[in-house]
């Protein structure tokens, strides 16, 4: 039985580049070759930060200093109220001040899943009426 094999230049490349590999670990393997490599110091790269709080965007439907009702942006039946927690309550503090959240406004709420607490709201306020 004869068998013939077809090599392209793919083909030749390919096993050319793993003879060489081969025969580069073999020698990497010999005791008696020892080299001297400098060290290289390299700038670590740092992950982004990420804010793993959940959040809720939508619409403000009703707000004060204790509480704000918003209605998702995505599903306009999802309507939730969260508690402002005392941080988040002086900073509403300050927006009311300023004429406050209006009906409409688009705002980010970043809350405490387990409490419902809004821990920081994200959004501009619109002029008042």
């Amino acid at each position: 039985m004869k068998l013939a094999f077809k090599f392209g230049a793919k083909h030749t490349v390919a096993l050319a580049v793993l003879m060489g590999v081969g025969c580069g670990v073999a020698a990497a393997q010999d005791p008696i070759v020892v080299g001297t490599a400098a060290a290289i110091a390299i700038q670590a790269i740092k992950p982004k930060k990420q804010d793993l709080r959940p959040k809720f965007e939508g619409t403000v439907m009703n707000s004060n200093s204790v509480l704000i009702t918003v209605r998702s942006k995505t599903n306009e039946l999802a309507v939730q109220t969260f508690t402002l927690s005392p941080d988040a309550s002086v900073k509403m503090q300050k927006v009311i001040d300023k004429g406050g959240y209006q009906y409409g406004d688009k705002v980010t709420v970043y809350y405490d899943p387990t409490t419902h607490q809004a821990l920081r709201i994200k959004g501009k306020a619109s002029k008042p009426i």
